[in-house]
Parts: C-alpha cells; sequence; structure tokens
C-alpha cells in the first residue's frame, strides 16, 4: 500500500476490485479497475486505483499506476466462457468490500471519480461523496448476484436505485440485465445519464428524455472481456472534456471495438488506437 505522505495528485481515480480471469490460456489480470487504468492513462490521465487483493496478486501490468490496496486473504476470482456473443461466468473467490474509509482524502477530489464495482463490492453510497468531480459508474457488479457454485446471474437494479440515481453518468451492458428492456427503461428513468453498450450493435444514451443509438464499426473478436471497460473509461474522460454524451459514444464505441481485437488488457487503447478514434468522431 502507498504511504498518504506519497500519493501523488491524480484526475482519474477507480474505485473497485482487480480480478483474476481464469481463462483456456491461463489466469490474468483482469476487472474492470485494470482496463479503465490503462485506458485512462493512455488518454493522458494521472489515474489511481483502490483495491482489494492479496498481498502477493501480480499487479505488474498496471507498473506506474498509483494503486492503494486492502490486502485479503484472497483476490476476487472469475472464470469466464464465451459461447458466440454470450458469456457465462463463475464467481469463485471475492476480495474485501470498499468504503470511503479506503480511499485516502487526496484523492476525494480527483476529476473523475469511477466506481467499477464487479462483486457487490462497492458501496453506492459512495456516488454521493464526490459533489466536486464528474462520477461516473460501471454497474455490473451492483447488477450480478452468484449461487454457491458462483454461477453468476442477474440481480433486481432497484437496490442500487440511490447510487445509480447520484452518479453523472452510469455505463451497462445491455447483458448486465438480461436484455430486459422494461428494466433498461425504468434504470433509465431513474439515472441522469445511462449508456447501455450492446456488443456489435453499439451503444444507447438515454439522457434528457432522448434516446439515440450509436453504432459501432464491424471488428474481428479475439477477445471481448474488457470492451465494456475501455468503452466506460473513454466514454467518461471525454464527457468530462466536451460534456456532450453523443460524441462521447462515439469515441468510446470506436476504442471499444479495436479492444476486442487483441486479447486480454492487450485491449486497453494505444496512442494510434485514440488518434484514430479521435478521426472517426471527426467524421
Amino acid at each position: 500500500m502507498l504511504l498518504a505522505d506519497a500519493l501523488p495528485s491524480v484526475d482519474y481515480l477507480i474505485i473497485g476490485h482487480v480480478a483474476r480471469d481464469l481463462t483456456s490460456s491461463g489466469p490474468r489480470l483482469g476487472g474492470t479497475a485494470s482496463f479503465a487504468a490503462l485506458t485512462a492513462r493512455a488518454l493522458g490521465h494521472h489515474p489511481a486505483v483502490v483495491t482489494s487483493a492479496e498481498a502477493d496478486f501480480d499487479l505488474s501490468a498496471l507498473d506506474g499506476i498509483p494503486i492503494v490496496r486492502s490486502d485479503v486473504s484472497q483476490t476476487t476470482t472469475f472464470e469466464n466462457r464465451y459461447e458466440g456473443p454470450s458469456r457465462a461466468q463463475r464467481l469463485l473467490g471475492r476480495a474485501g468490500r470498499l468504503t470511503a474509509d479506503d480511499v485516502p482524502a487526496a484523492w476525494r477530489s480527483a476529476a473523475i471519480v469511477h466506481l467499477a464495482p464487479i462483486a457487490d463490492e462497492v458501496d453506492p453510497a459512495m456516488a454521493r461523496g464526490a459533489e466536486d468531480s464528474l462520477v461516473g459508474v460501471t454497474a455490473q457488479g451492483w447488477l450480478r448476484t452468484w449461487a454457491k457454485d458462483g454461477a453468476v446471474h442477474p440481480r433486481a437494479w432497484t437496490w442500487a436505485r440511490e447510487g445509480l440515481a447520484a452518479a453523472d453518468a452510469v455505463v451497462i451492458s445491455a447483458e448486465d440485465l438480461a436484455g430486459d428492456e422494461l428494466a433498461i427503461e425504468e434504470m433509465a428513468g431513474a439515472c441522469r445519464l445511462l449508456v447501455v453498450t450492446d456488443g456489435p450493435r453499439g451503444a444507447r444514451v438515454h439522457w434528457n428524455g432522448d434516446v439515440r443509438r450509436v453504432p459501432v464499426a464491424p471488428a474481428s473478436v479475439v477477445d471481448p472481456t474488457g470492451a465494456g471497460d475501455v468503452f466506460a473509461a473513454a466514454f467518461f474522460s471525454r464527457l468530462h472534456a466536451t460534456r456532450d454524451p453523443w460524441e462521447s459514444a462515439r469515441f468510446a464505441n470506436a476504442l471499444a471495438a479495436v479492444s476486442v481485437t487483441r486479447p486480454g488488457l492487450g485491449g486497453a487503447p494505444n496512442p494510434e488506437d485514440i488518434r484514430r478514434a479521435d478521426l472517426q468522431v471527426v467524421r
């Protein structure tokens, strides 16, 4: 853990578990916090992460990014299996919950605060604690529950209504709500700004009573894991800069489409990806 007097200033704070993702090629670092931190850094931010994991869990892929980690006996671990665009998940281990007390005071006023739960580890009330920041939420970890064998299933969103309503922007996938259009519409009514990603169908933006679908260019999918996290970080970054959700969605779509063509954290954007995404937005 970083010492309080050694904390650097940050402008993009991510709060959520890093994950051990079990794949056919072996375990690897994952979780929204990992993908979002790398994306934010590529976009020119100074990101930091507040998380919880085993003390010896390898975070070297995030070298150079300040991390405050609560050491626990297990790291949040997922087994992901894909059948076409659909994903079946099992939660095999879960690290400790994260609360406002885990966040260093020096980081609480970051320009962007990204709440990134993946296993219901972030208190929704934290969305109300950053009034001077743009608060973005990737809500998937509030929208899932799991059985005794770890099988992950959708969960009713309404229990987290207060946190969702307090956020400046919320990003989910259609899969998070099992494609339930009624639930999506109800959630949109509770959120200031809701973006629903839908894989190759792009994204749908609900804002100020308006709904617009933002298409995405076709891509050859190698690994879709993390694409939604890349989208969210890019969206929050561009929204903070422009306050334009439509442009932000177009930009985020372009980076997410590239991310699926590379495996694992290799899907995080590089400078050339960002240059091309900017060109697509301008057209």
